[in-house]
């Protein structure tokens, strides 16, 4: 089968089409036809070397969110899905176990049916950044009616916590660039700031005791603990981000792997993609063979939604 790997760590350039075999479908396991899968962060560090790669051998394959359709069941998989039904999945890498080929297997856990009126270049940018916001909101623990602040709130994970904080009925203050403020008010946020060091005086000055819990896509959790009341929570989203202490605040990091079998909070993100309350963002759709454009992309930023490869 035709997929985009590496051999080698680097840049973009390392990307190249590579011809491996049909992946085998082991018990409760679903095999994929992928038609989109996307491009995230995590997959430049793969690239790079720094994500996923330590005990597996060359070829690598990057790629952890998928839309397609089912190819094969494997056995004792008890699922409502039957060959041909269109669905999203998350991956966790694991060798030339990635996303970024005609076909992918996954446990039947980390299936669930694509969002009905999207279509696959959108579907596929929901199961990895959806799953990344879930899991933040719930290690959040925020109280009912409570209040949450979204740093990143342009961004992929940080769009989706805006809007599933929205969808839990939780008051939200986001920040974002200037160009985007306008766009994250339309996910729901409540407040939007401009991004800077001034955001923890702003939500201070909407909520003086500080706001319950602060999803964190930026990696500047110490800069921005003061948006929290004392006792609150922060939950981050960038590796290697140092965590806040101070005034009893507990911070946690998201590590989506641990959600990628919790096919209850996959099958939600669809409920509420299909109800109008997540939108998909996509900046671009590249076929595969661009994958070394679509990466140099995603290093330069600035895109409004995901980079999307097609298969």
């Amino acid at each position: 089968m035709r997929a985009i790997g590496l051999s080698e760590f680097g840049g973009p350039e390392v990307l190249q089409a590579l011809d491996l075999p049909l992946p085998e479908v082991r018990s409760g396991e679903i095999r994929i036809r992928v038609a989109a899968a996307t491009v995230n962060p995590v997959d430049a560090m793969v690239r790079k070397g720094l994500a996923f790669v330590s005990d597996a051998a060359p070829p690598y394959v990057p790629g952890m969110e998928a839309a397609g359709v089912v190819d094969r069941i494997g056995d004792g998989v008890s699922t409502d899905l039957v060959v041909g039904d269109r669905v999203i999945a998350i991956a966790v890498v694991s060798g030339t176990h990635g996303a970024y080929a005609d076909y992918l297997v996954v446990p039947a856990d980390s299936v669930v049916r694509a969002p009905a009126n999207a279509r696959d270049v959108e579907a596929a940018t929901l199961p990895m950044n959806g799953l990344t916001a879930c899991m933040a909101l719930d290690l959040l623990k925020l109280p009912t009616g409570g209040s949450v602040a979204v740093v990143g709130g342009a961004g992929a994970v940080g769009g989706y916590a805006v809007q599933l904080a929205k969808a839990d009925g939780f008051r939200v203050i986001a920040d974002a660039a200037p160009g985007d403020l306008h766009r994250v008010k339309e996910l729901g946020a409540d407040m939007v700031f401009p991004r800077g060091d001034d955001f923890p005086e702003l939500v201070r000055q909407e909520i003086p005791q500080g706001v319950d819990g602060l999803v964190d896509t930026a990696g500047i959790v110490v800069s921005v603990a003061r948006a929290v009341r004392d006792g609150g929570r922060i939950v981050t989203s960038a590796p290697g981000a140092p965590l806040a202490t101070e005034r009893g605040i507990v911070t946690e990091r998201t590590f989506v792997p641990d959600y990628s079998r919790n096919r209850s909070a996959l099958d939600r993100l669809r409920e509420l993609t299909d109800a109008g309350r997540i939108t998909l963002r996509v900046a671009r759709a590249l076929p595969a063979e661009q994958a070394v454009e679509a990466h140099r992309l995603l290093e330069t930023g600035g895109l409004w939604g995901r980079i999307v490869l097609t298969f």
